[in-house]
């Protein structure tokens, strides 16, 4: 199954909403070990198929 690359829209979108929940995360809510480990999750769950999705392009597969 063939995966759908990510346009330069689609990147800047996901980053500008995942910086903008991060931030009500970070504002609503106490700093402590949950909300960084948080943060940190969401941030690798979003972040790491862009990463191999841009890899594959530059890479010419």
């Amino acid at each position: 199954m063939a995966r759908r690359r990510f346009s330069t829209f689609n990147i800047i979108c996901l980053t500008l909403l995942w910086l903008i929940l991060c931030g009500l995360i970070v504002t609503k809510s106490t700093i402590n070990f949950m909300t960084i480990f948080t943060i940190i999750a969401s941030g690798i769950i979003v972040f790491v198929p862009i990463y191999k999705s841009k890899k594959r392009e530059k890479d010419g597969k």
